[in-house]
């Protein structure tokens, strides 16, 4: 039976995260993903987190804080029993314009994360939409990242794949190998869930989790199965439907 993470962003504006902790615990969540916003308080992040008793198997962290605070990073992991680390977005106005500096990014990414490594976790990246875009030279900038950094792991989304205009089952079958994490989160109909962003909670949108969740068991070995929305109008409803319906996938 595969057990469920929730990307704590999700929640970002339903304070205070102990009461989020009790309410995914007694939903059936037993782990979480961390984000900047929650590492602040490291001890009281400890504490609520044993007082749930959930655990907050992986993390993201910015790429500024991979490079310039590794040993923030090792000392957040590490305090709160990480086992995954990912990489999750790079800025507009940061973004290469070519293939090669995609290429170079990745690079750049793999080593950031070698403290990460060395220390025992996963590292990796996780995408966006803009990623499956084709540029100007044709080149694809996730198939660039992968290319610069050979060694990296991947939490893939697979939504924001969809939403690049990309096949994710193709992604899947080409790349399945990296697959550390993937997180799950849902579509909505055209033109609707305007206020929630176009998202929708898992299992009440347009894509095929069931099929998704059959390739990503067959051909990857992901240990995190993360249910995220970008944007809920309420949390503990997007949770409680969430793991619902994904305990049919």
């Amino acid at each position: 039976m595969t057990e469920f993470s929730y990307q704590l962003y999700s929640s970002r504006e339903f304070p205070p995260l102990a009461q989020t902790l009790k309410m995914l615990r007694s939903l059936g969540y037993a782990q979480v993903e961390g984000y900047g916003g929650v590492y602040g308080d490291l001890p009281a992040l400890k504490a609520a987190l044993d007082e749930a008793g959930i655990a907050m198997t992986s993390g993201h962290f910015s790429l500024d804080m991979l490079e310039n605070e590794p040993d923030r990073v090792l000392e957040i992991a590490q305090t709160v029993g990480m086992q995954a680390a990912y990489c999750p977005h790079l800025a507009a106005d940061q973004r290469p314009a070519d293939g090669a500096g995609y290429a170079r990014f990745g690079e750049r990414l793999q080593k950031a994360g070698e403290p990460l490594v060395k220390a025992g976790l996963i590292f990796g990246w996780h995408n966006h939409d803009f990623e499956f875009r084709p540029l100007a030279d044709g080149a694809v900038p996730q198939a660039e990242i992968f290319r610069g950094g050979p060694e990296l792991s991947w939490e893939a989304d697979i939504a924001w794949i969809v939403r690049g205009g990309a096949d994710p089952l193709e992604w899947i079958e080409a790349h399945g190998a990296r697959i550390s994490s993937v997180h799950i989160k849902d579509i909505a109909p055209e033109g609707e869930k305007a206020d929630e962003d176009g998202w929708a909670d898992v299992g009440t949108g347009i894509m095929d989790w069931r099929g998704l969740m059959a390739a990503v068991r067959e051909k990857t070995k992901a240990r995190f199965f993360v249910m995220e929305h970008d944007k809920p109008s309420d949390h503990e409803r997007f949770a409680r439907r969430s793991i619902e319906n994904a305990g049919r996938f």
